[in-house]
């Protein structure tokens, strides 16, 4: 089964951190691209060994894409 995700990626120093918001699980790469597989991996690694309540959980996620904003206070 395919899950929608959402992931916010962030330049940290010379690393790109990805981060899976429904999960709470992060990954990082030297490059978006390889961040997003990196994080990709850990979400099927984490997915695998989820009990059902969590899976069940991600069936009701939302189906659009949060927004993400930047401000400044």
């Amino acid at each position: 089964m395919e899950y929608k995700l959402s992931a916010i990626v962030e330049k940290e120093d010379k690393w790109y951190v990805a981060h899976c918001v429904e999960l709470s699980v992060t990954s990082q790469g030297k490059n978006i691209e390889e961040a997003l597989q990196n994080l990709k991996d850990a979400v099927g690694l984490y997915l695998k060994h989820a009990d059902k309540d969590e899976i069940d959980q991600l069936k009701t996620a939302h189906k659009e894409a949060p927004v993400v904003a930047t401000i400044t206070v």
